[in-house]
């Protein structure tokens, strides 16, 4: 938090307000500045006296936005600190409050022109700030300012205290809607995280009921968006046994309890998503078996949502491994088996986990192609594990012969 100490006798609000407005006022000329200079401390000293605090930063925010482009952000942070610094100034907590907001929106107006320096202004007003749901208004607009300007880099590590921040703040269901949503969002752009962003969507959904028909629907886009990426990512809901049995550690990890939250559990009569929410199910309740009927009954809907093969032809080890129900050790070999068997061309990507495909047999190399090719090569590794056996059979058989008639010419 920026502290304000003071350089001169006169009040450091006066000085801002003496400072702004002959930087403002400079290209009028002397004559025009003086008196426009003049009048503007006469007014700032007025609201002083009579506590009038609202007015004084209303009038300080003006002259402050006028010199934006003129100032060194040095200089810019020192008067913006001043003006934040009003804000102690009222008892009540409802003035403090109607100042912080008038602050927080004036500053986040132009979110483009020095966003960074915007942000610090505001984390300075919100440290501040003593009032709860005034810190929480303040914070939610410089998470939108730094959506709007590009730099929610700087915004991200304050995730991390995001249970202090609703101990602090005690939101209602709106304002934590709001928040979560937005949160999610902001990982999701910034790809900084995939796992964090789907924690906070689910914060998300958890906060509608089924009680309201109407508000549960306006999570309808984001309860589908939920699943899909639940599906996507291996990492968020299984490891390769939970996909054959149900299993307990997905709703241990709070990821068996989608299926019965209300937002999500609307898309099982929608006609739109019903297959959504049908493809979670048996994700996380039934058998390979039944995700195979479901791939031959919906694939259009699953290369909708891109959860058919990769147009790219990249095949990620997770799904090889998966479809084929095999250990992660055993991916590499049978890939090496399909290239053998000359049903595909393709490079191994170790480092990336993928299998890039250049030619397969079939149009679409997909979970049925890889049952195809389970099942033939199972089938040839038992007729190569009976030819084995058959010449094991006979060396066994030609050497006790030998021995025998070795025996029998002593």
């Amino acid at each position: 938090m920026t502290t304000v100490v003071p350089t001169s006798e006169e009040d450091p609000a006066l000085s801002v307000v003496r400072f702004t407005a002959e930087l403002s006022w400079a290209d009028a000329g002397p004559e025009v500045a003086e008196g426009q200079v003049s009048r503007l401390c006469v007014e700032a000293g007025e609201c002083m006296i009579q506590n009038r605090w609202l007015d004084l930063a209303s009038l300080m925010l003006t002259s402050a936005d006028v010199i934006i482009s003129k100032a060194s952000e040095k200089d810019l942070e020192c008067v913006y600190t001043v003006i934040c610094n009003l804000v102690k100034k009222p008892e009540s907590l409802d003035q403090v409050h109607e100042m912080a907001e008038l602050i927080a929106t004036k500053v986040t107006q132009q979110p483009n022109d020095k966003p960074a320096l915007r942000l610090k202004i505001l984390f300075n007003l919100y440290n501040l700030l003593e009032n709860p749901y005034s810190q929480f208004f303040v914070y939610m607009k410089a998470l939108n300012l730094a959506i709007a300007g590009k730099v929610t880099e700087h915004v991200i590590p304050s995730f991390k205290k995001m249970d202090n921040f609703l101990r602090e703040w005690n939101l209602g269901v709106k304002d934590k809607r709001d928040l979560f949503l937005t949160v999610s969002n902001i990982l999701k752009d910034s790809k900084s995280s995939a796992k964090d962003s789907f924690d906070f969507l689910v914060k998300y959904l958890e906060t509608f009921s089924g009680d309201d028909a109407l508000t549960v629907a306006e999570a309808k886009e984001e309860a589908v968006h939920a699943v899909i990426e639940f599906v996507k990512a291996p990492d968020m809901f299984q490891d390769q046994a939970s996909f054959i049995i149900p299993s307990p550690y997905i709703h241990s990890r709070g990821h068996g309890d989608l299926l019965d939250m209300p937002a999500i559990a609307q898309l099982e009569k929608d006609p739109k998503y019903a297959p959504v929410y049908q493809l979670l199910k048996i994700f996380l309740t039934q058998r390979l078996d039944a995700y195979l009927d479901f791939h031959s009954a919906n694939s259009d809907f699953l290369m909708s949502y891109d959860l058919g093969s990769n147009e790219s032809g990249q095949i990620p080890y997770s799904l090889i491994k998966e479809t084929l129900q095999i250990e992660d050790s055993e991916v590499e070999p049978w890939i090496v088996k399909a290239i053998t068997a000359k049903l595909i061309d393709c490079r191994i990507d170790q480092i990336n986990q993928v299998v890039i495909v250049s030619r397969c047999t079939e149009r679409v190399f997909g979970v049925h192609e890889w049952q195809f090719l389970r099942s033939k090569l199972a089938t040839w590794r038992g007729n190569i594990a009976n030819v084995i056996s058959t010449i094991q059979a006979n060396k066994i058989t030609e050497d006790g012969t030998q021995a025998v008639q070795g025996l029998t010419i002593r």
